[in-house]
């Protein structure tokens, strides 16, 4: 399966942040897509969402050669500041989703294996959400999108402001889910880039462009992708 994006673009005013953006994301595979903040990142995001009206292009999945439209059931979207419905707890957010979701599901495991999975303690399940840390509810935000089993994940820098324990369990959790699906990892910090994604997309005066994967193993490489985020914001 791949998600085609074709001559996608999108200007606020007189200012172009997505330029006839034609890319190609393989299944199975975690993009980093590096950018410098206010790159157009969650733009970008925000278009493939449908929650921002794109001025033109298009996008779809191909799965054998066969093409069809990209449906909302197709993207898991995990935003940077996690939203839950706070006059929820845990344990009634997981089962709404695990409910709606049924068919997708198929035989659901027990909601507290769920939990076990994303590593949230017992005594935390049963209060409400608005009592969680930052941490807790990108852990459940992230949940929630991963029982819903999207095509495509979008995950805008959710690890940002986690501390490093939470940050590295949901790296390991992205690594084991990564098969059959699309997950595309904004992020502004190249090392977390280089440590956590198979392919390496550079957002960059509002076109895609894939990394080398020669560039990877060079010595160099750090300094290339720095110059060239530089000269955007230069320019």
């Amino acid at each position: 399966m791949n998600f085609v994006i074709k001559n996608l673009s999108k200007s606020f005013d007189k200012k172009e942040v997505l330029r006839n953006i034609d890319f190609t994301f393989e299944s199975g595979k975690i993009y980093g897509l590096l950018g410098r903040n206010g790159a157009g990142k969650t733009t970008l995001f925000n278009c493939l969402n449908r929650d921002l009206k794109s001025d033109g292009g298009s996008f779809y999945l191909e799965t054998d050669g066969v093409k069809r439209e990209v449906l909302a059931d197709d993207i898991g979207y995990v935003l940077s500041t996690p939203t839950v419905p706070e006059f929820l707890t845990g344990r009634e957010l997981l089962k709404f989703f695990v409910d709606i979701h049924g068919d997708r599901i198929g035989q659901p495991k027990p909601l507290d294996e769920y939990f076990d999975d994303m590593k949230i303690a017992a005594e935390d399940r049963d209060r409400l959400l608005k009592d969680y840390s930052h941490g807790m509810k990108n852990k459940m935000q992230m949940l929630v999108n991963i029982i819903s089993r999207p095509n495509i994940l979008l995950l805008d820098e959710p690890l940002t402001s986690l501390d490093v324990v939470v940050a590295e369990e949901m790296k390991q959790l992205l690594r084991t889910i990564k098969d059959n699906r699309i997950t595309i990892f904004s992020t502004h910090l190249l090392d977390l880039a280089l440590d956590l994604c198979d392919e390496i997309v550079l957002l960059s005066h509002g076109e895609l462009e894939l990394v080398d994967k020669a560039d990877l193993d060079s010595g160099e490489f750090k300094e290339k992708i720095i110059e060239a985020l530089k000269e955007e914001y230069d320019g």
